[in-house]
């Protein structure tokens, strides 16, 4: 089973690299753009500013679904639909950042279906 909360070797991240401000990708369009983000091994992970698309909120992505991140581009390509992104756990920067039990919860809703 992959990790969900850690960078895949594939995405091309490099630790201490700051992506804040980078576009976001689903794969059926952009989301939002890094409002912050945590290279925490074992609890990495992008929360995405989604402006006026989901009225204002923030999203929380765990690390796991990154494909890809373009420095030069300044953009990140994650693994999941705008509609599966819209549809997780709400997410509240206040309650929320560093909560297990919120990690938990996002973990299993982001977690791979197959192997």
């Amino acid at each position: 089973m992959t990790d969900i909360w850690g960078y895949p070797a594939a995405a091309g991240h490099t630790a201490g690299t700051d992506l804040t401000g980078f576009k976001v990708e689903a794969t059926d369009g952009s989301i939002g753009k890094v409002d912050k983000h945590s290279d925490e091994v074992g609890s990495a992970w992008i929360v995405v500013d989604t402006g006026v698309w989901i009225f204002g909120k923030h999203v929380l992505l765990p690390a796991g679904v990154v494909t890809s991140v373009d420095t030069a581009e300044r953009k990140i390509y994650v693994s999941r639909t705008k509609e599966e992104i819209k549809n997780s756990p709400e997410f509240d920067k206040e309650k929320h950042l560093g909560n297990p039990d919120y990690h938990q919860q996002l973990g299993s809703y982001y977690q791979p279906h197959h192997k």
